[in-house]
């Protein structure tokens, strides 16, 4: 075995860990549903849609995918519920494709964009900082040049927290104090790292929902601010979303795409979960490719989003 196959076997591994409520949640549910059945019938329908459903992949992509499985049973004549089971993998796939979600190896960013910079969105509590520090540990890992901005400066504890993590990870972050103007914070991170050549920008941002107007100005002004250094930044904006919170991730998601152009997903905290079917919920609603998966607490348990690797672990294989 090489070392590029024993990595992917330690990759799959800790997604299999990861989904594994999921996995017994929803899909454990499916297959007990399919014993001793020979084909598809309304009943199987029906209670397909009740599991999809009550895992959080939501209504109208619920329907979207039964909808499909309807009309490819109409088309073949005959669908046993080993075959529906291929169908419903290949849909869920398809869904995820459709949405602009591309498999990824290894975490990297664009050779024409350095240094490529990520403004990062999202909720207190979601793990939005966590996530920003795994990045800047699996980005230093792969020999990219990291450099963190604390523009969220609304908290005290947001700074402190990126603080520890570029200290954990070794990588340098420029910051200011509680209060400042989060876009002077941003410009002052692109401004050093365009200076010393760094790879890889991650900007964190306020969480804060209670004003949708302020923290859309607030955002705009931030891009803006960046645009001055790098006419093209910020190259990404990633939402950080908690996957253990259902319906609630919906609704965050729907008030920062409404307040910024959110180009990419991190789902995070679905080791804990039995809800994993909210990554393709949102994806589909949104048609925002999902990026990264959070799979558990240490700095290797963030992984880049394999449409692939996700449904087979879903699915047991």
């Amino acid at each position: 075995m090489g070392l590029f196959d024993f990595f992917n076997r330690e990759k799959k591994e800790t997604l299999d860990k990861g989904l594994a409520r999921t996995k017994e949640g929803v899909f454990s549910k499916l297959a007990r549903a399919f014993v001793g059945k020979s084909r598809i019938d309304d009943r199987i329908l029906d209670e397909l849609e009740e599991i999809l459903i009550t895992s959080d992949v939501g209504v109208d992509t619920t329907l979207k995918i039964i909808s499909r499985i309807q009309k490819r049973a109409a088309a073949d004549k005959y669908v046993t519920t080993e075959e529906m089971t291929a169908i419903l993998r290949e849909e869920i796939a398809a869904l995820l494709t459709e949405n602009r979600t591309e498999d990824m190896e290894e975490f990297s960013v664009p050779a024409d964009s350095r240094p490529y910079v990520i403004m990062v969105v999202g909720v207190n509590g979601v793990g939005k900082t966590t996530t920003i520090g795994k990045l800047a540990y699996q980005f230093k890992k792969n020999g990219l040049k990291v450099c963190l901005g604390a523009a969220d400066t609304f908290r005290a504890a947001a700074v402190e927290q990126l603080v520890i993590w570029s200290e954990r990870t070794g990588v340098p972050i420029i910051k200011q104090q509680m209060g400042s103007d989060p876009a002077s914070v941003a410009y002052d991170t692109l401004h050093s790292a365009r200076a010393s050549g760094v790879d890889v920008v991650i900007v964190d941002t306020a969480g804060r929902l209670h004003n949708k107007i302020n923290l859309m100005n607030e955002l705009t002004k931030i891009k803006l601010v960046m645009k001055k250094i790098l006419p093209d930044a910020p190259h990404e904006i990633l939402l950080v979303l908690d996957g253990s919170t259902g319906q609630n991730a919906f609704e965050q998601a729907k008030q920062f795409t409404a307040a910024t152009e959110v180009s990419a997903l991190a789902v995070t905290k679905l080791d804990g979960t039995a809800k994993g079917g909210v990554v393709i919920g949102i994806s589909d609603h949104f048609h925002i490719p999902v990026k990264y998966i959070g799979l558990g607490e240490g700095m290797e348990d963030l992984q880049v989003f394999n449409k692939k690797a996700f449904v087979d672990s879903l699915f047991g294989e």
